[in-house]
């Protein structure tokens, strides 16, 4: 659990990759990612106002952090699979000069990280937040992500030691 900072537009921003099997407080949690494999290979995602990244996005009401991972990935990688908890990112807003009170983010929130193993490949519709999709080695990864870092790193290799 070794501490990051990263910048995020202006803001200064202290990640912290926490690998469990146990979500964090629901009301904490920011957004719900994952890596998705299929054969070995990497699912990425083209988005259209990011470029490419891994599929996720924000937890709708009556959802839980699982069922949006899963319609996420649906929506942005035509994908459905089996998933797992890998962890969580923990992202404090202390050291942010930017971050106010009443801000739609917690000063300290979490991002939920899941594996999906795919069972099923969809045709590509390209209807929501993405322009394309890839399958790729998963050494590709930092030659892909549009802002790959460390914390980025120790998710790849926990998902990659779960089969």
């Amino acid at each position: 659990m070794t501490p990051t900072n990263v910048k995020w537009g202006d803001a200064k921003v202290k990640l912290t990759w926490a690998p469990s099997r146990m979500l964090p407080s629901f009301h904490l949690i920011t957004s719900v990612h994952g890596l998705c494999f299929q054969d070995g290979k990497l699912l990425m995602i083209d988005l259209k106002q990011r470029g490419w990244d891994f599929t996720g996005g924000h937890i709708e009401v009556g959802e839980t952090p699982e069922q949006c991972f899963q319609r996420e990935t649906l929506e942005e990688g035509y994908v459905e699979g089996d998933c797992l908890l890998l962890g969580y990112i923990i992202v404090d807003h202390s050291e942010n000069e930017n971050w106010r009170e009443g801000s739609k983010y917690p000063k300290v929130g979490y991002q939920v990280f899941y594996k999906m193993n795919v069972t099923h490949l969809h045709p590509f519709e390209a209807t929501y937040e993405s322009n394309r999709r890839t399958f790729i080695h998963p050494a590709e990864a930092s030659l892909y992500h549009h802002n790959w870092n460390v914390i980025y790193e120790d998710i790849l290799k926990v998902a990659l030691s779960l089969e």
